[in-house]
């Protein structure tokens, strides 16, 4: 990744949600458990990724922290990266009361977090990867990709929008959203859609397999997220 660039993507401006806001950190978790389960999902990723306890991991939008605490109670470090600092603060005092003593939070994101240990077993991000343009999606790809062990292991869900009747897909989602958690949700999908940058399926895999990943297993749910296990080759 080239440094210092004057016209660099600023990750740091927030699209659709404004996460840097107090108000909309604080319902985050209530929110998404509206129609998430983000403790089985949390325990999904982990059965995917194989964590060893002497594995150290990168979690890029880690918003509220829920996965980095999981995570840690099964490795060595979490590295927790997240664009906002009222996410990070609300993670920190979670991870206090849970004792974690493993977690190092760091105010960046995809394109400015700069790692200067060692390469690591695992990076993990979950629905953040759409905030970024597909062109800045492709070099923060390459900069995960050297931060990764050789054969490491990458973990990316995302909202990702298949070929076949994308609009139809979309609005069956904004749908069931609306069903789930009324105004409050419906709005927050149609904000997505129109602001955010979510990508088609096919430029997301050929945007990993081009950085060297070897995507060893994809899957689609609700026709909208979208998750590939990838290794370094």
């Amino acid at each position: 990744m080239h440094n210092n660039l004057s016209w660099q993507y600023n990750e740091f401006k927030q699209v659709g949600k404004d996460y840097t806001r107090q108000e909309e950190v604080d319902v985050y978790d209530s929110t998404h458990s509206d129609f998430r389960d983000v403790e089985k999902e949390n325990e999904a990723i982990l059965k995917a990724i194989n964590l060893k306890k002497s594995d150290v991991i990168i979690d890029f939008g880690s918003g509220t922290g829920a996965f980095a605490i999981q995570a840690a109670s099964r490795c060595t470090k979490v590295i927790a990266v997240d664009v906002s600092e009222p996410m990070i603060h609300f993670a920190q005092t979670k991870v206090e009361k849970s004792g974690r003593t493993n977690i190092e939070f760091f105010h960046a994101g995809f394109l400015t977090y700069q790692h200067e240990d060692e390469p690591v077993d695992t990076i993990v991000t979950s629905l953040a990867f759409h905030h970024l343009p597909d062109f800045w999606k492709g070099l923060a790809l390459q900069r995960m990709f050297r931060m990764l062990k050789q054969g490491g292991t990458l973990f990316l869900r995302d909202v990702v929008i298949g070929t076949e009747s994308p609009v139809e897909t979309i609005q069956s989602f904004i749908d069931q959203q609306e069903v789930a958690g009324g105004d409050f949700l419906r709005e927050d999908a149609e904000q997505h859609f129109g602001e955010e940058f979510s990508t088609y399926d096919w430029i997301m895999e050929g945007l990993l397999e081009r950085t060297g990943f070897a995507i060893e297993n994809k899957e689609m749910n609700d026709g909208v997220f979208a998750t590939y296990l990838c290794k370094k080759k």
